[in-house]
């Protein structure tokens, strides 16, 4: 049986708007996002509507328990407060999977982002337009110029920027892969939005963000048109001959990174030194907040000073970063967390019907948004990022309303 809708009651439907409102603010405002949320939230509990979780309580209560500890055991305990502060973001994952229970009410959702997300790259845009002015104006190399201050949109730093256009990109891509009769206007418009907003990605320059894009790409390709993989390389060997200058230069910093212009280096310090902190504290860290205070202390000493430019104050990997700031086993839950997450929408994925659908374009976006998170996690602390883990976890809350439609139509129960 599927879930009745809350909508239905007029608290229901004031707990939907919130809760919708608040997961689409998130694209241009933190601020308004979690007030919103912290309304859905309480006329959740006033409305007498019942609470529902998806589930993950296990693997996320065990997260959050050995961040407690880990805190508790901190030299400091009390400068780890704004990382327990950032559990409230977690809520997100209770009014939105209590609220929403139509696919519709999801696809809504997704075309809500969709316009945002179109929005702040447009931004982003022109943007760029004005750096590489800037950068003429100056008489500078534009490169140089343009990796230590890039396009932003809506948000206050590339990389927060780079990371919800990606969740975004990827959702709305499903959607024109997977959705069940699309009149053509609409397709015209989908993929005109998902043009201007892989444009903005391609010209953030976050090579993390390409990573995770182009793994999370694959999937999808693979799952709508496998024949079609092989298509892949000439595309993306075209995108690259086709590109600016600056972006083919940024592409093969990867590889070859110009000094102290490009990050290599400097993650290479963060991990190792990362390392270090793992092997004294391999149980529960340093504690929340502890890495960016301690981390002179840690780095390693055939590590030249002065360090490579860049920002110490994360270790950029959420598995380094939380190994050496939480512990092991507290890491091990956050994995948990997203595989459990990515298993459960690839084991409903199987009960379906071959053919596009709702419920499929739904779950087959959520699960290229985890791949991707988690591919990005290997380079970026992305989920330490309220703007991102928001609305990651607004994403990972429409796929499980999605899977339990699947779970409601096919019999079979949502555990």
């Amino acid at each position: 049986m599927l879930t009745p809708d809350p909508s239905e009651r007029p608290a229901g439907r004031i707990v939907l708007w919130l809760a919708g409102t608040s997961a689409v603010s998130v694209v241009f405002s933190i601020a308004v996002c979690q007030i919103l949320l912290a309304l859905a939230l309480a006329a959740l509990l006033a409305s007498g509507l019942r609470l529902r979780f998806p589930p993950l309580r296990i693997p996320l209560a065990l997260f959050m328990l050995g961040t407690l500890i880990s805190m508790l055991l901190a030299e400091d305990p009390t400068s780890g407060r704004p990382q327990l502060r950032k559990f409230f973001v977690f809520f997100m994952l209770l009014v939105l999977y209590s609220a929403f229970t139509k696919l519709s009410q999801i696809k809504f959702l997704v075309m809500a982002w969709a316009a945002l997300g179109t929005l702040s790259a447009v931004k982003g845009l022109i943007q760029f337009a004005q750096k590489y002015q800037e950068a003429a104006f100056a008489g500078k190399n534009f490169y140089e110029y343009y990796v230590v201050e890039r396009i932003t949109g809506f948000m206050s730093h590339w990389m927060t920027f780079s990371g919800q256009l990606l969740i975004i990109l990827l959702m709305l891509g499903a959607f024109l892969l997977f959705s069940p009769s699309v009149q053509r206007w609409c397709l015209w418009l989908g993929f005109s939005c998902a043009l201007l907003i892989s444009t903005a990605i391609v010209l953030g320059f976050t090579r993390s963000i390409w990573l995770a894009g182009g793994a999370a790409s694959v999937y999808l390709i693979a799952r709508w048109r496998r024949r079609l993989l092989w298509l892949f390389p000439a595309v993306i060997a075209l995108v690259i001959m086709l590109a600016p200058g600056a972006v083919r230069t940024r592409l093969a910093s990867m590889f070859e990174p110009q000094q102290e212009i490009d990050s290599n280096q400097h993650r290479i310090v963060c991990w190792r030194t990362g390392w270090q902190m793992i092997k004294a504290h391999p149980w529960f860290g340093l504690g929340p907040e502890q890495v960016r205070l301690q981390f002179d202390h840690y780095v390693p000493p055939d590590i030249p000073r002065p360090l490579p430019s860049g920002w110490y104050g994360h270790l950029h990997s959420i598995y380094v970063h939380y190994a050496a700031e939480r512990g092991i086993p507290t890491t091990l839950a956050l994995v948990w967390f997203l595989l459990k997450i990515l298993v459960d929408f690839l084991s409903t994925l199987k009960k379906l019907p071959p053919g596009p659908g709702q419920a499929r374009f739904i779950l087959e976006g959520a699960a290229a948004v985890v791949i991707a998170i988690m591919v990005e996690g290997f380079f970026e602390l992305n989920l330490g990022d309220s703007e991102v883990l928001t609305l990651f976890l607004a994403v990972v809350a429409a796929g499980y309303v999605a899977r339990e439609h699947v779970a409601g139509e096919t019999g079979v129960a949502s555990a």
